[in-house]
């Protein structure tokens, strides 16, 4: 049952306005809604997913090394079960991402194959034509004022991540350890996300809503957007970037709590500036110390390689 503070639009209502006051107000307050998919991304997403999951289940050692990124300021191709920790990044505790991801930009893309890359172009590029739309219906209904041209500005920096998420072992079940993945807002103009339900029904991803956190199960046909951090700035704040996490399944719930989640990152390119003071009063988490800073500057503390030598361990010990 979905949380009716979370509205569902469809793309086209949004482009031609016809719910604005009520888009205004969930946008101001919430800055999460669900938006239903046409038929050509939902495909897409099918084949995307099919391809990665059997490199993530079949794939071998040897072609998994040849897609792991060397390159620390990006992300590209193949990350390891717990390689990342989002709670790490944000302060909010030592424990890893539980998933494995595989990660695709504009350029420096790591492919397994030229099949494997027809099918992810042709998904990235879809995914962000749509996700453009999005932001752009976003940042109107605001009434955004940027400084340059809306569609110059959405022409940037994407990044679309797949994740898996296995079913957790019992030392990362909600007793133990009550979240996959760390509570945070993202570093994005907006998110779009296509997610796949749990076997067993737990609903994994949660976003803050009125102090609390609710579910936002999947939807038959429908993405969750997310603004990302960069809407308040580009909208003198009046955009809520909310915080959302992946929470751990019970014990009781352990089998069957696998999932996955295909985000897309709309962020701006690296020499986006913003104003420090504002980010401050949105209440972000920025540390510079002048009156502005940059976008590349910002989000160059995400990559870093988190994994540690008891995250190896650990993951030696369930192999």
């Amino acid at each position: 049952m979905t949380d009716p503070r979370i509205d569902i639009f469809e793309l086209d209502e949004l482009k031609e306005a016809s719910h604005l006051d009520a888009f205004r107000k969930l946008l101001f307050e919430r800055g999460a809604f669900y938006l239903r998919e046409d038929d050509r991304i939902k495909k897409e997403h099918q084949k995307a997913m099919d391809a990665v999951m059997d490199l993530f289940e079949n794939g071998t050692a040897e072609q998994k090394n040849a897609l792991r990124n060397l390159t620390p300021n990006i992300r590209r191709g193949f990350s390891d079960l717990e390689a990342e920790s989002t709670a790490k990044i944000t302060k909010g505790g030592e424990y890893t991402d539980y998933s494995m991801v595989y990660s695709v930009g504009l350029s420096g893309n790591l492919y397994p194959s030229k099949a494997f890359e027809d099918i992810w172009t042709s998904y990235f590029d879809r995914f962000y034509e749509v996700s453009k739309d999005i932001a752009k219906s976003v940042l109107r209904a605001a009434d955004a004022d940027l400084d340059e041209d809306i569609d110059a500005f959405l022409e940037c920096d994407p990044l679309l991540r797949f994740r898996y998420f296995p079913e957790v072992p019992e030392d990362r079940c909600a007793e133990q350890e009550p979240r996959r993945m760390a509570s945070h807002y993202d570093l994005s103009i907006i998110t779009a996300i296509q997610q796949t339900p749990c076997a067993n029904g737990f609903v994994s991803l949660q976003c803050e809503v009125d102090g609390c956190y609710v579910d936002l199960p999947p939807l038959p046909g429908c993405m969750v957007v997310f603004c990302g951090a960069v809407a308040p700035l580009v909208t003198g704040g009046r955009i809520k970037a909310p915080r959302h996490q992946v929470a751990a399944p019970s014990i009781s719930q352990r089998v069957g709590s696998g999932r996955t989640s295909s985000v897309f990152f709309l962020r701006p390119k690296p020499d986006f500036r913003f104003s420090v003071p504002l980010a401050k009063a949105s209440g972000l988490d920025v540390d510079f110390t002048g009156d502005t800073a940059t976008f590349g500057e910002w989000i160059s503390g995400n990559y870093v390689n988190l994994r540690s030598a008891s995250a190896d361990a650990r993951a030696a010990e369930r192999a």
